[in-house]
C-alpha cells in the first residue's frame, strides 16, 4: 500500500503527466493494476483468515497467499519505481526500501518456487519435491 500511495501521490503532483495522455495513460494503468492487485491479495489474506479461524486452513492455502501476495507485491513495487523515474530509488520515497523488504521476504517466508511445488503437489497429489 505504501507504494501505492507514493506513486498515486508522486503522479497526481508531477507537472509532467499532466498534458501528456499517453504517459498518463500508462500511469493510470500501472496504478490500476497496483489497486487490483493489492485488492485481490487483501481478500485473499481476509478468506485464509476466515478460514483459519474456523480451523479450516490448509498449508496449500497459506502457500498459494504468499505465493501470490509476495509476488504481486514486488511487482506493484517495481510500478512505483517506474512512475517515480530517477526519484523511485531516493531514500525520501519508501519504494526501494519495501522492495528490499520484500526480496527478503520471498527469500525466508519461503520461495515462489518452493510455494509451486507446494501446490503442484496439492493439485495432482504427485510430490515433486522429493527425492527418489
Amino acid at each position: 500500500m505504501a507504494c501505492y500511495d507514493a506513486a498515486l501521490s508522486y503522479a497526481k503532483s508531477r507537472i509532467q503527466l499532466t498534458g501528456r495522455s499517453r504517459r498518463t495513460q500508462l500511469v493510470q494503468a500501472k496504478l490500476v493494476m497496483m489497486l487490483t492487485e493489492i485488492t485481490k491479495g487483501q481478500l485473499l489474506c481476509l478468506q485464509l483468515g476466515r478460514l483459519k479461524d474456523q480451523k479450516k486452513e490448509t498449508f496449500a492455502q497459506v502457500s498459494l497467499a504468499k505465493r501470490n501476495n509476495v509476488y504481486h507485491a514486488l511487482e506493484i513495487a517495481r510500478s512505483a519505481r517506474d512512475i517515480l523515474g530517477a526519484n523511485g530509488i531516493l531514500d525520501e520515497y519508501p519504494v526501494m526500501r519495501h522492495m528490499a523488504n520484500l526480496e527478503s521476504v520471498k527469500t525466508y517466508e519461503g520461495t515462489h518456487d518452493i510455494h509451486t511445488l507446494i501446490l503442484g503437489h496439492d493439485i495432482t497429489g504427485i510430490p515433486a519435491y522429493t527425492t527418489a
